[in-house]
């Protein structure tokens, strides 16, 4: 299984928290940032996993949190003029992969998520959401019958919130390979890695699947009350308390 996590961008909504530390290396405790904690959540159940973080802004500071966890590093350099559509570009290979589980870097959820979804392979393509997360304003999605009809930050009618995470089969890896480059390729490196999705929606007749988990701890560190709520799910997490 091939892991891709996102954590190129500058945090520019929780400046200037993130003006000499990315919001992926925000202490969720004493011994695990946000990005060490997705990172060793997938390792617990998948030891010889490939994960492949796609760093930008401060990127020598998310390497060196990450030194001792076995990953490897793609860089997007021009994280200052491109949006999470371009890290999936130079991290292109890793698509063509059998299995490949896209998460961004900056999201904080509890483990049932990752073995029940991130670390199981699929056999078409899919991505979470979680119909009790009414947010205007966010990536949010339409869906029907288990199925995205559409996913923005523009819709005003929606049902549920993207939840960061989406699942390739091998078969699906591809297309999105083919469609990221002909989206760069037409100089629209400014929009979202799942905004692809959509224009294979709207425009290939492309079947992406959706799993509500509503009820799931989860959250999106896009805010200071995100990072209060991160902080709670690692302190009541059973599985990383320490021994007393």
């Amino acid at each position: 299984m091939t892991y891709i996590i996102l954590a190129a961008g500058k945090g520019q909504n929780l400046q200037p928290l993130t003006l000499k530390n990315p919001k992926t290396s925000f202490k969720l405790d004493s011994d695990t940032t946000v990005l060490q904690r997705i990172v060793r959540s997938i390792r617990r159940y998948d030891r010889n996993g490939e994960i492949v973080v796609v760093t930008g802004y401060l990127s020598d500071l998310v390497k060196e949190e990450l030194l001792d966890d076995n990953v490897k590093f793609v860089v997007n350099p021009f994280y200052e003029v491109t949006n999470s559509i371009s890290s999936v570009w130079f991290a292109r290979d890793y698509l063509e992969r059998e299995n490949v589980t896209i998460v961004h870097g900056d999201v904080v959820f509890d483990d049932d998520i990752t073995e029940k979804y991130l670390v199981r392979p699929t056999d078409h393509p899919y991505v979470l959401v979680d119909s009790q997360v009414v947010k205007p304003g966010a990536y949010n999605a339409v869906t029907k019958d288990g199925q995205v009809l559409v996913m923005s930050r523009k819709l005003e009618v929606f049902d549920a919130k993207y939840c960061c995470m989406s699942k390739l089969d091998a078969v699906s890896a591809r297309l999105v390979k083919e469609e990221v480059d002909t989206m760069i390729a037409s100089n629209m490196y400014d929009q979202y890695f799942e905004d692809s999705l959509v224009q294979m929606i709207m425009f290939r007749d492309f079947e992406l699947g959706c799993v509500d988990i509503k009820g799931s701890r989860w959250t999106e560190v896009d805010s200071v009350n995100d990072l209060l709520n991160a902080q709670e799910i690692q302190k009541t997490s059973s599985i990383y308390k320490k021994p007393l």
